[in-house]
């Protein structure tokens, strides 16, 4: 088990199913669930999964007050967005010192900054409840923490004074404005605004459900920063528009391994859902300034597909400083040089030489050569 997934198991599994109990007047073995309370969660975490990515009705509801929905999230969806946050946090690699995370909710990326190590923390959110969960959650876990009332829609209350090297948004942006033609727009003008609370070589960061609405949501908002002067610390090496939104079909996200904890493999079972993986959409803005990061001379490309094999050739989708591109190789072009293309995985960074162009991108011919630069979730060395 990766040291994250350990820390979710012994940390703060046993916090989440003793706030829950504690919620509900319940008791029991701490740590685990009972099968009754198993098929009651895993019930709840079906209905919150299908009002959350089919039809979206649930999107923006209060699910932290609603009791049949609460062990959904706080026993399910809590721990996969604390394992996110971790993930796209060691991207960017570093240990911020002071972070914010708005729109926290019961706090899951703030704890997560926190075990990342940071020395201050602070979670905002509208809901009450959702800010009492995450200091009963704290207390239990053996994290520190400070709330603060703060709602992003109806500008209700103040983001705390000050600069942080790292503000979160998870899982939060896509509810606000949702339906309103000028979403877009309205999200990037409060980007703007809270990216004048990141400190000098720090980064506003979101992340989002790995679903197609909401990826291209998000990617529509990331242009239009980037249209406004901003640089895209993570995950693009793409300097222009997002060559994702050229077609309705294509969105970016990001996939990492994980073992999840044993509750929540539980209630997936029950769900009927699979979490062998962990898959958003996260985007690392930084401040107004400063600049995109380099990368030397080498001619770079971020793995955005699974493999594509097909008869006696492989092929990726790769989005690098000339766009969204298609890489293949041959069987027969396959050499020391070239062995690494066979173990890619999506968000893999790689450096290529010895390719010409075909007619569906980009092919590694007989002097081709491949090195992979940084595996997925690992920072992109400097040039």
């Amino acid at each position: 088990m990766d040291p994250i997934s350990r820390q979710l198991e012994e940390k703060w599994m046993p916090a989440l199913v003793a706030t829950w109990r504690r919620v509900r007047g319940r008791r029991g073995p701490p740590g685990e669930l009972s099968p009754a309370e198993v098929k009651e969660v895993g019930a709840a975490v079906r209905r919150l999964s299908l009002g959350l990515t089919r039809e979206r009705e649930l999107a923006g509801a209060r699910y932290m007050e609603d009791p049949r929905l609460l062990g959904a999230y706080l026993l399910f969806y809590w721990p996969v967005s604390y394992a996110q946050a971790r993930r796209a946090l060691e991207e960017l690699g570093g240990a911020p010192r002071k972070v914010l995370d708005l729109g926290s909710g019961p706090a899951p990326m703030a704890l997560a900054a926190a075990d990342h190590g940071a020395a201050e923390v602070i979670a905002a959110d509208r809901s009450a409840p959702a800010l009492e969960m995450a200091r009963a959650i704290a207390g239990q876990g053996g994290g520190a923490l400070r709330t603060r009332r703060w709602d992003g829609l109806h500008g209700e209350g103040e983001a705390p004074d000050g600069t942080f090297d790292i503000v979160t948004i998870g899982h939060a942006l896509n509810e606000l404005w949702a339906g309103d033609e000028a979403a877009s727009a309205r999200r990037a003008q409060l980007l703007e605004r809270l990216l004048g609370r990141v400190g000098p070589k720090g980064s506003l960061l979101v992340i989002e459900p790995a679903l197609r609405e909401t990826s291209r949501d998000l990617l529509e908002v990331r242009d239009r920063l980037v249209d406004a002067g901003y640089a895209v610390r993570t995950p693009c090496l793409y300097r222009g528009g997002c060559p994702a939104l050229e077609k309705a079909s294509d969105w970016c996200h990001a996939q990492r391994p994980w073992t999840p904890p044993r509750v929540v493999q539980q209630i997936a079972g029950a769900a009927g859902l699979r979490k062998e993986a962990l898959k958003m959409t996260a985007l690392a803005i930084a401040p107004r300034g400063e600049g995109w990061p380099e990368h030397g001379p080498e001619r770079l490309f971020r793995i955005v597909s699974e493999p594509l094999p097909s008869k006696g050739r492989l092929r990726y989708v790769g989005c690098g400083p000339e766009g969204r591109v298609g890489l293949a190789m041959q069987e027969r072009h396959e050499s020391p040089a070239t062995r690494p293309f066979r173990s890619l995985a999506r968000g893999d960074v790689i450096a290529v030489a010895g390719t010409e162009e075909k007619g569906d991108g980009l092919a590694l011919g007989p002097e081709g050569a491949v090195r992979i630069v940084a595996r997925a979730g690992e920072p992109i060395p400097g040039p």
